[in-house]
């Protein structure tokens, strides 16, 4: 097996090592499953995990909705913000959606609080701003073109319409995959003053500056505006360390991880990775990738015809990236994955083998272990944990 090719480093000067985070103490967990619902899924499922098992039981709570591909929460857990992925050729409402829920963590109980169109199609990613006050999604959309929404939050969780919207240009690079933009992510720098928006579509990440006190207009183009990917690959997925000094980024359409120093809203490429080992020559697709509450370990998928998980060991103080293992999905398309917050499990939503696959995980090295668990789901989306009280 190759070791992933490396581009050239940059030289950093010392850094503080990534502050660990402590991980949580076994016990039941709320494990909320977005799916699509072109199939048998009614939508919308809350499951209990016990991560003194890594078992997943239920479900507890089915709420119908259409295509709630995407979720994210309140920093109470109290909010779910649901992404409906809908657009022109959806079997049902061809209207792109996001949808907001009251969330009881004691039962699982999910009412639904408001609900508004993006004004874009096929709506796939979210994130809400660190003070709650607007919801940031990427519209993928189909045609004409993706754009990045801004929907403001009101005190009651309610939904307002689109006070932004953003489009841009695609490369064209890729025949098929690039005619037009793809805004694909939306992720916050974790001092909350820069969201990054990666369109695989134009091939480069868009970063601006966050204002909430511009309430009609909050982001503006950040003094560096974009970073620019190699040409075909498509940026897909970005995450941050804790601490902001770097980045994550999977480049689809190439199969890759892209490793990048961020200083004020400036990212700058340290790394390349390519998941896929030496001589695949099958279809590769580069998705989720996500740290480990700690910040010592990234994983990444690769779909495709590889679907597996590639784990890194992640340096400290230089944040570059250490192969450590591939393990299988044991599924087909792994759309997206979680680590419970123990740091013990790994699962694995396998959209196109209608299956959320537990894994073990050692918090010490990092590396995943037998599958204990296959709970089948139809065409699971995104898993997210929420503490029963």
């Amino acid at each position: 097996m190759k070791l992933p090719s490396l581009l050239p480093l940059f030289l950093l000067a010392p850094l503080t090592g990534i502050a660990p985070t402590a991980q949580a103490e076994p016990g039941l967990y709320n494990l909320l499953v977005g799916t699509y619902t072109s199939g048998s899924s009614q939508g919308l499922y809350v499951y209990r995990f016990d991560s003194r098992a890594g078992q997943i039981n239920g479900p507890l709570r089915v709420v119908k909705a259409s295509n709630p591909s995407y979720l994210s929460l309140s920093r109470d857990g109290r909010t779910v913000f649901v992404v409906n992925e809908n657009g022109r050729g959806s079997q049902g409402d061809d209207i792109g959606r996001a949808t907001s829920y009251r969330f009881d963590p004691s039962n699982g109980r999910l009412q639904q609080i408001s609900q508004v169109k993006t004004l874009g199609d096929h709506p796939t990613h979210s994130t809400l701003s660190p003070d709650g006050k607007f919801l940031f999604v990427a519209n993928y959309s189909v045609e004409p073109e993706g754009s990045l929404a801004v929907l403001p939050v009101q005190d009651n969780s309610v939904l307002s319409p689109v006070a932004q919207i953003e489009f841009f240009q695609a490369s064209k690079a890729h025949p098929e995959r690039q005619v037009s933009g793809h805004v694909h992510g939306v992720t916050f720098s974790p001092d909350g003053q820069y969201l990054f928006a990666p369109d695989l579509g134009a091939d480069k990440v868009f970063a601006y500056r966050y204002n909430p006190a511009k309430y009609e207009r909050p982001l503006t183009l950040a003094d560096t505006p974009y970073v620019p990917v190699p040409a075909g690959s498509g940026p897909r997925h970005l995450v941050f360390s804790a601490d902001g000094r770097f980045a994550y980024l999977t480049l689809e359409l190439t199969g890759q991880v892209m490793v990048f120093a961020h200083e004020n809203g400036t990212l700058r490429q340290l790394q390349l990775y390519t998941l896929a080992p030496e001589g695949f020559n099958g279809r590769v697709g580069a998705g989720a990738l996500h740290l480990s509450s700690d910040g010592r370990f990234l994983y990444a998928v690769n779909r495709g015809d590889d679907n597996h998980i590639d784990v890194f060991a992640v340096d400290p103080v230089e944040g570059t990236l250490s192969f450590i293992e591939r393990h299988s999905v044991n599924g087909l398309e792994p759309r997206e994955f979680a680590i419970d917050p123990t740091g013990r499990y790994l699962l694995v939503a396998n959209q196109k083998s209608n299956q959320v696959k537990v894994f073990a995980r050692d918090p010490q090295t990092g590396e995943l272990g037998d599958e204990l668990q296959s709970v089948d789901i139809s065409m699971p989306s995104d898993l997210k944990f929420v503490a029963v009280p």
